[in-house]
């Protein structure tokens, strides 16, 4: 009876947790649709992303449009499995994960330098920080202006030390993936002004 009792707890406790859950906006092109989505305006999401810009130095816009093109907002994002013999699900083409889609070893890099021990990628307050984090140091280390949004998403997607090589310069779909960011933050500037 007691076991009978405490299943029930627990699935109580289980559906409780994940209805707490954010879903995945569904227009992840109005940024006013993706907070408003989440606990209405002002939003959770929003006063993260707030946050963040202001510890890091970083517009908000960035910071949302770099998660857009990442992970879609979308809390478990993870890459595609590579197959082997051509049908066989096997390996992920890298660790990368949540909605900024960090890679593990950068993941405890943020962790140890800023994020905590508790910090968790699917978590989008820790996600919207680790953004932050990233483009401010990129801004710092490599001189890079905080609101140029094509150069910060090149240094976020090919890593510091590339991006300071410049193996870019080389990568024609890098650079068009980065200019749709730079874009996507202009329209999501546009669009911040004009949420209510």
């Amino acid at each position: 009876m007691a076991r009978r009792h405490l299943i029930k707890v627990v699935f109580v406790a289980l559906a409780v947790g994940l209805a707490g859950c954010a879903t995945q906006p569904s227009n992840i092109n109005d940024v006013c649709a993706v907070l408003e989505q989440q606990d209405g305006w002002i939003s959770s999401w929003q006063r993260s992303a707030k946050k963040a810009e202001r510890r890091h130095g970083i517009p908000m816009a960035i910071l949302l449009a770099t998660i857009r093109k990442e992970s879609g907002f979308k809390s478990n994002a993870r890459p595609p499995r590579t197959q082997l013999l051509g049908f066989i699900p096997w390996k992920r083409q890298s660790s990368a994960y949540g909605y900024a889609q960090a890679l593990d070893g950068t993941w405890a890099q943020y962790k140890k330098e800023r994020g905590g021990f508790s910090s968790s990628r699917d978590d989008f307050d820790d996600a919207v920080d680790f953004v932050g984090w990233y483009h401010g140091t990129t801004a710092r280390t490599y001189g890079v202006a905080p609101n140029d949004a094509y150069s910060l998403y090149l240094a976020y997607y090919s890593g510091w030390s590339a991006f300071g090589k410049g193996t870019w310069r080389s990568n024609a779909g890098l650079q068009r993936t980065a200019r749709e960011t730079a874009e996507m933050a202009i329209r999501y500037e546009r669009q911040l002004q004009s949420c209510r």
